[in-house]
């Protein structure tokens, strides 16, 4: 007899989870944070750039090379154009802090596309810490956070490969907005045509 009713208990307690629990792997968390400084045709200011993403991250930077010549620009087919810096992790969250607090964590609704929030900041010197430096001048820069759901590593991973959905994949720009202002605290506002 005692034993019935713990089973029923029990089952009354599962039924019960299945009912108010959600799902873990739909949650979103931020994957990277990539910081890219674009110097067009000057290469001179190649280390002005590398400098500046090395301050910000403590990370070394890398250089992004032209994939095609553009004549109107002059660029050619492989000259350095820019420098960019990727991380990850703890490092990621707090940088994209930063970055949101250097435009006053307020971003228009078009800086979402994809799975990712990009938006530029005008001056390097709008990060908190940074001072000018006018060996530097006055450089800009473009923040792209990347964000995925938990089991993206599945399709990714050398050993037992497997597919992902893609409606595991892909995630909302409404979905996406919430995750951020929740827990960034930034204000999405709507450009006027």
């Amino acid at each position: 007899m005692q034993q019935t009713n713990n089973i029923s208990v029990a089952s009354m307690h599962s039924e019960a989870n299945k009912v108010n629990k959600v799902n873990p792997m739909r949650n979103i968390y931020l994957e990277k944070v990539t910081l890219n400084i674009g110097i067009g045709s000057t290469e001179d200011k190649f280390e002005g750039a590398k400098a500046i993403l090395q301050r910000l991250t403590e990370h070394v930077p890398t250089y992004a090379k032209a994939k095609t010549r553009k004549p109107e620009f002059g660029i050619k087919k492989g000259q350095v154009i820019g420098a960019f810096v990727t991380v990850r992790g703890k490092q990621a969250d707090t940088l994209l802090r930063r970055a949101l607090d250097a435009v006053d964590n307020s971003l228009s609704i078009n800086a979402i596309a994809g799975n990712s929030l990009n938006f530029g900041v005008e001056e390097y010197i709008y990060f908190s810490g940074i001072k000018y430096d006018p060996k530097i001048g006055m450089l800009g820069l473009n923040v792209n956070a990347t964000f995925a759901r938990k089991g993206m590593r599945v399709e990714r991973r050398r050993r037992a490969r497997s597919r992902v959905s893609n409606a595991h994949k892909r995630i909302d720009a409404n979905e996406l907005k919430d995750y951020v202002s929740k827990n960034y605290g930034t204000k999405f506002v709507e450009e006027e045509a």
